[in-house]
């Protein structure tokens, strides 16, 4: 076989469709890298049923605000020992109920028994001796009177008899010297007898001044020893209201001074629950605003009544004074929930609250397209909150479906496929 020569026009050709070839395949490489490259990611796929996807209407939204707490008595007293003391017994224990004269502790004093004998004692002596005073003083007087009245029947003897002297001196039947000394002794009794009305005067004066002194003294006696016998009667400590007591923090054998709280008694028929509010939802709570209680046995109406200035681990207290009959099983120290009512907002756009977000802030929720069923990310202007809602100022309409559960998990992501 005999090879023959090809001609360079053949091998031209050849070279140029090879180079024309990976041009063209250079070019789809290419080509296809650029598609790829601006193709956007594959969005992440959530299950359905792992979140809380909610629709965005307008309507009337209740305001209001969640605590848990407990319920307290509205009257707790502390029963303080009044007097030092040993405890010698404890008579109530925690629970039992109380009426005013029950006896929860008895102490024991027995300096203040003897201060009570001595009271008692000294009192005595006082009204003795006031008793012996106001004699003495009754019989000066009495000599005082004696001698008053002396003095009286003499002036009037000696009046009548200087009238009758001078009835005859007219009629000249007695001298004129007669006359005038009997005249001069009736003038000088009737000025004794005044002299001895004044000191008679200045006795009963003087006895109700020296009396009133011995009587002060018998009074402030009286009253040290009723002192010391009401102090020795509240070793015997009473709980003093209708209630139920609660606790007694002593032992019988201890020694407790004056002020030491014996027993703590409180009312349960008057209960008022001390709710525990967030800090960042507690700025809007007034008093007055209505509230509705939680006992776990029923719901009762009630009105905010005090709210405490200090937040202390992140709460506020706010009572809750409760109106009407309480269920049955409400007790001191009870759990319950309390849901507060700040206001009442008509035609507003809202929403179920988002996991994250506080009031009049701007954050990011998942608008769900449910043709498509994808997720994309949409900035959402939020207004005032509410427990389970809250309102929407711009960037959702009604109708807009929104995920509502924490998407921090998927915060690289602008969109996501709800399967």
């Amino acid at each position: 076989m005999v090879d023959y020569a090809r001609p360079e026009s053949v091998v031209r050709k050849k070279k140029i469709k090879r180079v024309a070839y990976g041009v063209a395949g250079l070019t789809a490489i290419l080509m296809v890298t650029v598609a790829v490259s601006r193709l956007k990611p594959a969005a992440p796929s959530v299950e359905r049923g792992t979140l809380l996807i909610d629709t965005v209407k307008r309507g009337a939204m209740v305001r209001n605000v969640r605590g848990t707490g407990t319920l307290v008595p509205e009257d707790i007293r502390w029963i303080p020992s009044t007097t030092a003391g040993r405890v010698e017994a404890i008579v109530l224990r925690s629970g039992a109920t109380v009426k005013p004269d029950s006896i929860i502790v008895e102490l024991s004093n027995p300096d203040l028994q003897q201060s009570v004998t001595e009271a008692k004692l000294q009192l005595e002596s006082a009204q003795a001796q006031l008793t012996n005073r106001r004699a003495e003083l009754d019989s000066a007087l009495l000599t005082q009177r004696s001698a008053t009245a002396e003095i009286e029947s003499n002036y009037n003897q000696a009046e009548y008899k200087a009238q009758a002297d001078e009835s005859l001196f007219k009629e000249r039947l007695l001298d004129e010297l007669t006359t005038k000394i009997d005249r001069a002794k009736a003038n000088d009794l009737k000025n004794r007898f005044a002299i001895e009305q004044k000191r008679l005067e200045m006795a009963e004066t003087n006895l109700k001044s020296q009396l009133a002194v011995q009587e002060a003294e018998v009074n402030r006696l009286r009253t040290v020893y009723a002192l010391r016998v009401d102090q020795l009667d509240k070793l015997h400590v009473r709980a003093g209201l209708n209630g139920i007591l609660q606790t007694v923090p002593v032992e019988r054998g201890a020694q407790v001074q004056a002020g030491t709280n014996i027993a703590r008694v409180a009312d349960p028929s008057r209960l008022k629950a001390e709710l525990r509010v967030p800090e960042t939802q507690a700025k809007d709570v007034e008093p007055q605003q209505n509230a509705e209680v939680d006992t776990r046995n029923g719901v009762v109406k009630g009105k905010v009544c005090r709210i405490d200035a200090a937040a202390v681990n992140g709460t506020v207290t706010v009572d809750v004074c409760l109106e009407g009959e309480l269920p049955r099983g409400a007790r001191p120290d009870l759990t319950v929930d309390g849901t507060i009512v700040l206001e009442n907002l008509n035609d507003v756009i809202q929403v179920g609250r988002p996991a994250f977000g506080q009031d009049a802030a701007t954050i990011s929720l998942f608008k769900v397209d449910p043709t498509t069923g994808e997720a994309t990310r949409t900035q959402v202007q939020l207004g005032r909150s509410s427990v389970t809602s809250v309102e929407i100022l711009k960037g959702l309409k009604p109708g807009d479906q929104v995920i509502l559960t924490d998407m921090s998990a998927w915060d690289a992501y602008d969109r996501v496929r709800v399967n």
